[in-house]
């Protein structure tokens, strides 16, 4: 029942389109670009990795069932962008390698 933290990797794609200024939070901490993350193109690449945990289906099942919870470093990426003239959020957005 055992969950581990691997790394997820320091990159996060913005969908076609997607303008400035781009917010970026982990883990619900706001981070600065220039000093946290730079802007490249339709990607944001952060200076240092994210992790995600692994987890077991023994442990998801316990965990689900309100046994006990999750104790292993698991990185939530959340951005703002522009798009269209419209502000959008991605809430858990997907890190990559």
């Amino acid at each position: 029942m055992a969950s581990k933290s691997v790394e997820a990797g320091r990159r996060v794609r913005l969908p076609a389109g997607a303008e400035g200024p781009v917010e970026v939070f982990v883990n619900g901490t706001q981070e600065t670009e220039g000093e946290d993350f730079t802007v490249r193109g339709s990607e944001i690449l952060f200076n240092r990795t994210l992790y995600k945990e692994e987890v077991g289906r023994g442990r998801w099942l316990a965990m689900a069932l309100g046994l006990f919870g999750s104790y292993e470093r698991h990185d939530t990426v959340d951005v703002d962008f522009s798009l269209g003239g419209e502000r959008k959020s991605i809430s858990g957005a997907s890190v990559e390698p």
